[in-house]
């Protein structure tokens, strides 16, 4: 296992701040290679399409790796290099999503604008687990807290992180409906021939309550990153307390909570000692002390229980 920094409120690993991403010009064909530890379960999505504002989007993970770059047109922003490779190594690694999206399939950068891209997190904390990366230059290096006091830079977010809530709702329903209490109506009418139209379907599970959307009170990343996550922490990249612990506490602050009063205890993580704190289930609420693995084995079930509500 990949040991992590001794930074008391630092979640990232050595592993991930080690993965490197190249932003390749737009003659280039071949998307760039990553390390990547947790490949093997993000590689279980499958490629949807959905309507958001017009625009139709490939959306979240193929079950195969594609080579060809996203087909989503789209302007690149102004004042980025596109006409040589760029690396960008350990906390600059998003650089390169935010630099050069079309270079990268559509199982990595979901969808991209001239303002935003949105990507699957390359070591996901969650079954599903989403990043929007802002590309304003003047706002992509700022602190989250600092970046977000813009009233019309956070309604901008806000705007974008709603699409992102809503794809991994629909990601969430795809996935788990056939398991969930509340959404048996709902599955059952889509085995009608011919199916219904999503109006004349029950309205099922409400998905977008299992999302969170937020930031972290100390970003492990340089660029501007909001998290757009499911409430399981399943993965097999939760790898130690301090990663969970980036997501159920305090450390992790709703983008709803924006802008921050100065006063907010949140402004300083490594007084308020968060992700050293005891691990707490997220659902059931349970203290398992500093016994990671044990919390781990619990999440599993607890994850079967919540697919099935």
């Amino acid at each position: 296992m990949a040991h992590y920094t001794e930074d008391s409120q630092e979640a990232i690993t050595e592993a991930e701040m080690s993965g490197t991403a190249v932003a390749f010009n737009q003659t280039q064909t071949r998307a760039p290679k990553q390390a990547d530890a947790c490949t093997a379960s993000n590689d279980r999505m499958q490629v949807l399409k959905h309507k958001l504002n017009d625009t139709t989007v490939t959306t979240l993970m193929s079950s195969k790796k594609h080579k060809t770059p996203s087909t989503t047109s789209h302007k690149v922003a102004q004042g980025r290099p596109t006409t040589a490779a760029t690396t960008y190594l350990g906390r600059d690694g998003l650089g390169a999503y935010i630099t050069s999206p079309q270079s990268f399939p559509t199982n990595r950068v979901i969808l991209h604008s001239e303002k935003f891209v949105a990507i699957n997190d390359l070591f996901p904390k969650s079954s599903v687990h989403l990043l929007l990366l802002p590309r304003a230059m003047e706002k992509t290096l700022l602190h989250p807290f600092d970046a977000l006091s813009d009233p019309d830079f956070l309604r901008e977010v806000q705007l974008e992180v709603k699409k992102l809530r809503e794809l991994a709702a629909k990601e969430l329903r795809r996935r788990y409906g056939k398991f969930s209490a509340s959404d048996r109506a709902r599955e059952e009418t889509m085995d009608h021939e011919p199916m219904p139209s999503d109006h004349d379907l029950p309205p099922g599970r409400d998905w977008n309550k299992e999302i969170l959307v937020g930031v972290h009170a100390r970003p492990s990343m340089n660029h501007l990153h909001i998290h757009v996550i499911s409430v399981d922490r399943v993965s097999d990249c939760m790898r130690h307390r301090k990663h969970y612990n980036s997501f159920a506490t305090s450390f992790f602050v709703p983008i709803e909570d924006f802008p921050l009063d100065a006063n907010d205890k949140r402004r300083h993580p490594g007084r308020e000692g968060y992700l050293d704190r005891d691990l707490l289930c997220w659902r059931c609420g349970r203290n398992f002390g500093n016994k990671f693995a044990r919390l781990k084995e619990h999440l599993n079930q607890e994850f079967e229980t919540w697919k099935s509500l």
